[in-house]
């Protein structure tokens, strides 16, 4: 799975540089209308309306499930953390913030981590939505054509309604306000065509209304959380269409793509949050180490786990020989490789004779010394592109700890089959117990070493993010947000969390419930609950 994603992340990467779907589908779709939900069936205004925006899902069935069918009950009542109760309504309108799928997509992929889950999650609840994507970057992987195939063809997937013939979308609300969904594709790229359809819609926004923007990046924090390389187009993007499309008439921002929830606001009130907590692994939240300050004064305001939790969290890593075995197997395997590419006694030697053995034969071995020179400029390689310079220095180090792990493993070893067991060099007892007890060696040393590295580089220097919470595939703390427009024109906005998804499901007895039920068994699960007061915009 790992060498078919990074082909077609490679492929799609190239792909959508010479050849933008975009603009074909702008082409099958020309006309400009945005999607009207300020009337209701019968064409009379509405008064209110109920949203949900739900980012960054398809991924693990327990957590992907969890949230959707929090997202499906007809109705929720919330507490937040000072116990105050609020009664809330599935929203009418469900948005989908981008990566609707992991890690690739395919028509199969869909239908099993999002359509199966959705689909069971909301039968019998109430009924479906109206349903608008946005694409992340796995969406585009398969060059958007399951998304479009999905989303964009007018289809009704297990009874959801979906209206949008672009990747990007308008939406007109009650109460002056507007829902716009875009696509900046995997180049961060915000397509003529696109630029084009919001131009004219923006033409429709009165001096008074207030815009919803839906991104699939938080472009206001990329920067400073992942090497910046095409980031900053991200952001000047957003700024062009801030500043020259739609003027400062944007009240709320909402994207996905980091796997937690943060809220950034200024003393105006507007908002920019982060809620990407639809089913995919958490991402931390103590990174970067120290904020930047952003533009127009918006400043951190709440994140979901808080950064000491996520800090804490963040030391599981150094149990990844039980939560990545098949990691494990990998670095046992690659440490009896060296141990028998070096096929020298080194039972009865000292540790520093040993050690001299060692890098004599391995200098007059050819097959060693490229062995150890993949394994180290492998380890370069994946260094966090944020170290800079040091970049170098850190992969050689990280690569020569693993080496001299495996000496040492190799010289414990040996050293036990000849003193402690009495076995001869070259026996065939002793080589294939000692591949065993190296190999075992391996799988113990080799993900500790790495789950330290990730550990001390995310903890230490704010690198590796990705890959230190990854490694942990973390399927609790997950969240999406509930939008309420009232009749007085505000816009509440509802963080609902879920500490811990349940791991233990039953099937539903009535026709009323879910297809699948947390099993009461399961104890340890929490309920939702607000990750903090309702925000009023």
């Amino acid at each position: 799975m790992l060498a078919q994603t990074g082909v077609r992340a490679a492929i799609s990467s190239i792909i959508g540089k010479q050849a933008d779907r975009r603009l074909l589908d702008a082409l099958a779709a020309p006309k400009v209308e945005p999607f009207d939900f300020s009337l209701d069936a019968e064409g009379k205004p509405r008064k209110e309306l109920w949203l949900d925006y739900v980012a960054d899902l398809g991924d693990g069935w327990d957590s992907t499930y969890a949230v959707a069918q929090t997202v499906s009950r007809p109705t929720l009542t919330l507490r937040d953390e000072t116990g105050a109760a609020y009664d809330t309504l599935g929203g009418e309108v469900l948005v989908f913030g981008g990566d609707e799928v992991y890690p690739t997509a395919s028509v199969k992929e869909y239908q099993a981590r999002t359509l199966q889950p959705w689909s069971s999650a909301m039968r019998g609840q109430r009924p479906p939505p109206h349903l608008f994507a946005i694409p992340g970057n796995h969406d585009w992987y398969d060059g958007l054509v399951s998304f479009i195939r999905l989303f964009c063809q007018g289809r009704n997937p297990d009874g959801w309604q979906t209206h949008q013939r672009r990747s990007y979308f308008a939406v007109k609300l009650p109460q002056g306000w507007w829902l716009l969904g875009t696509d900046m594709q995997l180049e961060s790229d915000l397509d003529q065509p696109q630029v084009t359809y919001f131009q004219e819609i923006a033409k429709r926004i009165r001096a008074e209304d207030r815009v919803i923007l839906c991104l699939a990046e938080p472009a206001w924090l990329m920067a400073q959380v992942r090497p910046p390389d095409s980031r900053a187009y991200l952001e000047n993007n957003l700024t062009f269409l801030e500043d020259e499309v739609l003027g400062k008439k944007i009240s709320v921002f909402l994207a996905g793509d980091l796997h937690h929830y943060r809220r950034h606001a200024n003393d105006e009130g507007r908002q920019k949050i982060i809620a990407g907590g639809g089913g995919a692994f958490l991402h931390p939240t103590h990174v970067p180490r120290k904020e930047v300050a952003l533009p127009d004064g918006f400043t951190a305001r709440k994140c979901f786990p808080s950064t000491q939790e996520s800090r804490r969290l963040c030391w599981r890593n150094l149990g990844l020989a039980v939560s990545s075995p098949r990691f494990g197997v990998l670095t046992g395997l690659l440490y009896v490789l060296l141990a028998w590419a070096l096929s020298v006694n080194i039972g009865t030697a000292s540790v520093p004779k040993a050690l001299a053995l060692v890098v004599g034969t391995a200098l007059a071995s050819p097959g060693i010394v490229l062995i150890s020179a993949l394994v180290i400029l492998g380890l370069i390689a994946f260094a966090d592109a944020r170290f800079g310079r040091w970049r170098w220095v850190v992969g050689v180090l990280h690569g020569v700890v693993h080496l001299v792990a495996a000496f040492l493993i190799a010289w414990g070893v040996a050293h036990l089959m000849g003193s402690a067991l009495g076995l001869s060099f070259r026996n065939p007892v002793r080589e294939l117990l000692a591949a065993v007890l190296i190999f075992a060696g391996g799988f113990v040393a080799g993900p500790t070493i790495m789950g330290l590295y990730l550990l001390v580089s995310l903890n230490g220097f704010g690198t590796h993010a990705n890959e230190a919470f990854s490694s942990l595939s973390i399927p609790d703390w997950k969240n999406f947000l509930r939008l309420h427009i009232t009749p007085d024109g505000h816009l509440w906005l509802f963080p609902i969390g879920i500490r811990r998804v349940p791991r233990a499901w039953k099937p539903g007895e009535t026709a009323r419930e879910p297809e699948w039920v947390a099993d009461p068994k399961d104890t340890r699960a929490t309920p939702p609950t607000l990750i903090e007061p309702p925000i009023v915009v």
